[in-house]
């Protein structure tokens, strides 16, 4: 059996619900409960002023998009492909690539498995050890527990600019 990962799955604008309640109905009529287990439309809540009104609403985080939760063999491929509304998974080519659990859990989707300790404190010299910013050192300015992140300065553009990097992407120098 192959492994159970977070799969994007890219829909015609506006259709994301309709897509979401397709595969749903799908999974109910195949029996595929074992292979295809949770679909999702992301959703945010922000804050819209209209008429002078403030008003809280939930809007999609990403518009086109649905996030499926499944086992990817040629079945779940197929089923998912050819619902109505699905122009196709994200992905180089045919081939769909899952999200790691890292851009998962900044989606406030997969929870941690753990809190991660770490031994630096505000001022002391990091090093990121991967990511985009990989490679460089700088010292931290400040520590977000609860988000499990190291705020540290780069230079971009000629300017100090503030960038967030979590724990597991940072050593200690």
């Amino acid at each position: 059996m192959s492994e159970l990962n977070w799969y994007v799955v890219h829909t015609y604008s506006g259709y994301e619900n309709k897509v979401k309640a397709n595969i749903e109905k799908t999974i109910e009529n195949r029996k595929l409960q074992d292979q295809i287990f949770e679909v999702r439309v992301p959703l945010q809540e922000v804050v819209e002023m209209k008429g002078g009104v403030r008003k809280n609403v939930s809007k999609k985080m990403f518009p086109g998009y649905v996030l499926v939760n499944m086992v990817m063999n040629d079945d779940t491929w197929y089923v998912i492909r050819n619902t109505r509304g699905v122009t196709g998974f994200v992905g180089p080519g045919s081939e769909p690539i899952p999200l790691t659990m890292a851009e998962m859990r900044n989606l406030g989707i997969a929870e941690t498995e753990e809190e991660v300790e770490i031994d630096v404190e505000v001022g002391d010299l990091i090093e990121v050890v991967s990511g985009a910013w990989e490679g460089r050192v700088s010292q931290v300015k400040e520590i977000n527990m609860s988000k499990q992140t190291v705020t540290i300065e780069v230079d971009m553009f000629g300017r100090e600019t503030s960038v967030e990097i979590g724990f597991l992407d940072v050593k200690k120098l």
